[in-house]
């Protein structure tokens, strides 16, 4: 399966053509299409299916990634981190996105300035990472802990409209 990531902000954004799009929606729908399927479905030849796919993973503009269960590959606890911080940002999601058990972190306008998504074996992991990793770091004021009960849905076929 794809997802489809933002440039980083220091780069320039990315047109996309309907091909460009249709391709992404194709793997959207299944990252393990042939380039042969997806070109008959596009109207390209297979190598410029390739080309077109290698561009799209070189610009950042998506990426193919095995999507798994976390209960399934022994990571028991999710959460989502609310975190307020006191002064710049940038250092501080510099810094949650470089832990391993971060998988998403985004800077936010409202309560929270950054929210930071976890995937953690066990409680013992999460209040390790919680009390000796993220709130230790310079200019964190608070964070609030939402522990994931269910996962009711989690998609990554939205398309590219």
């Amino acid at each position: 399966m794809a997802s489809v990531t933002r440039p980083a902000s220091n780069s320039t954004d990315v047109r996309l053509d309907d091909v460009s799009k249709a391709i992404i929606e194709q793997l959207q729908v299944d990252g393990r299409q042939s380039y042969a399927t997806i070109a008959k479905r596009v109207g390209l030849s297979e190598a410029a299916v390739r080309q077109r796919v290698q561009r799209l993973l070189d610009q950042e503009v998506m990426q193919i990634v095995a999507v798994t269960d976390p209960l399934q590959v022994g990571f028991r606890r999710q959460a989502m981190i609310g975190i307020r911080v006191d002064g710049d940002l940038l250092p501080v999601g510099d810094a949650l996105t470089a832990m391993s058990e971060v998988s998403y972190v985004v800077t936010t306008a409202g309560s929270f300035d950054l929210l930071a998504e976890v995937v953690c074996e066990d409680d013992a992991e999460l209040l390790d990472l919680l009390t000796r990793r993220i709130r230790t770091l310079p200019g964190v004021q608070s964070t609030e802990t939402f522990v994931y009960l269910k996962l009711n849905k989690q998609h990554y076929n939205w398309g590219t409209r």
